[in-house]
C-alpha cells in the first residue's frame, strides 16, 4: 500500500465505500461522488485489465475500450508490478 494515500479521509472513503450493498446503491454514491468521466474511466481501466489479462493486444483493447496507449500502458505497469489489486478482485468475481 502506497503510505502518501493513507489518510483519515481516504479510509473515511474506503469505509463509506464497505458500506453499500447493492449495485444501485453504488450509482447512487459514485454519482454523487465522481464525475461521470472519472466513473468511466475507472471502469474502462478495470476493462483494460481484464483484456491484458486475457492477452488481447494494445491495439485490440484500444479498439474495444477506447483506452489510450498511455492508459493501457499503466494498467499493465499495475498488473505486472502493483499490489495485485487487480487480481484479487478478479479472483472474487470469478
Amino acid at each position: 500500500m502506497n503510505p502518501k494515500i493513507k489518510t483519515e479521509a481516504v479510509d473515511e472513503l474506503f469505509d463509506a465505500i464497505l458500506k453499500l450493498e447493492t449495485r444501485e446503491e453504488c450509482y447512487t454514491f459514485f454519482e454523487d461522488l465522481c464525475t461521470i468521466n472519472e466513473i468511466l474511466s475507472l471502469s474502462q481501466r478495470l476493462d483494460v485489465a481484464k483484456m491484458l489479462r486475457d492477452k488481447k493486444t494494445y491495439m485490440e483493447i484500444a479498439e474495444k475500450t477506447g483506452a489510450s496507449t498511455a492508459t493501457i500502458s499503466r494498467v499493465n505497469r499495475s498488473l505486472s508490478y502493483g499490489n495485485d489489486g487487480y487480481e484479487m478482485i478478479f479472483n472474487r468475481l470469478g
